[in-house]
C-alpha cells in the first residue's frame, strides 16, 4: 500500500461520485483516500447489472487507474477473522463483503468513510460517516 493515505472509500461514497454528488467530488479532490479491493469489485458487480454496462464499467475502470486500490492479503485475513468472530459473539453481523472492508481499515489505519451504519459494530474502525 501506498503511503499517506488517510482515508478508505465505501462502494456507496463512489456511487455518490458517479451519479454527480457534489459533496462525493468535494471530498475526492481534496483528501488523500484509497478504494479496498472489495469495493472495485462491488462496483463491477453494479456495473454488470447496469443497463448501461459498458460505460458503467470504463467510469470503474477509469477510477481504478486514477486511485490507490488496496489489497487483501494474508494479515487482512487475521483482521477479518477477528473482526468476524467478535461480530458473531455478540451477535450483530454485517455483510461479509463489509467486514473484509472493515478489516483493510484496520490493517491499513485507514478511516473508512461511508454511509453505513452497521459499521458502528466494529468498535475499532474510526469511521466517518457521510
Amino acid at each position: 500500500m501506498q503511503t499517506g493515505s488517510e482515508y478508505l472509500l465505501d462502494t456507496n461514497i463512489i456511487v455518490d461520485l458517479f451519479r454527480g454528488d457534489q459533496k462525493a467530488a468535494d471530498f475526492m479532490s481534496t483528501a488523500p483516500f484509497s478504494v479496498p479491493v472489495i469495493v472495485v469489485g462491488e462496483l463491477l458487480y453494479g456495473a454488470n447489472l447496469a443497463q448501461l454496462k459498458e460505460q458503467r464499467t470504463k467510469q470503474v475502470e477509469e477510477l481504478i487507474k486514477q486511485v490507490n486500490v488496496v489489497q487483501v492479503d494474508e494479515e487482512t485475513s487475521e483482521f477479518y477473522a477477528k473482526i468476524k468472530a467478535d461480530l458473531k459473539h455478540r451477535g450483530t453481523p454485517i455483510p461479509e463483503n463489509d467486514i473484509w472492508i472493515a478489516a483493510l481499515s484496520e490493517q491499513h489505519s485507514l478511516i473508512l468513510v461511508t454511509k453505513d451504519s452497521h459499521f458502528k459494530k466494529i468498535l475499532s474502525v474510526e469511521v466517518n460517516f457521510w
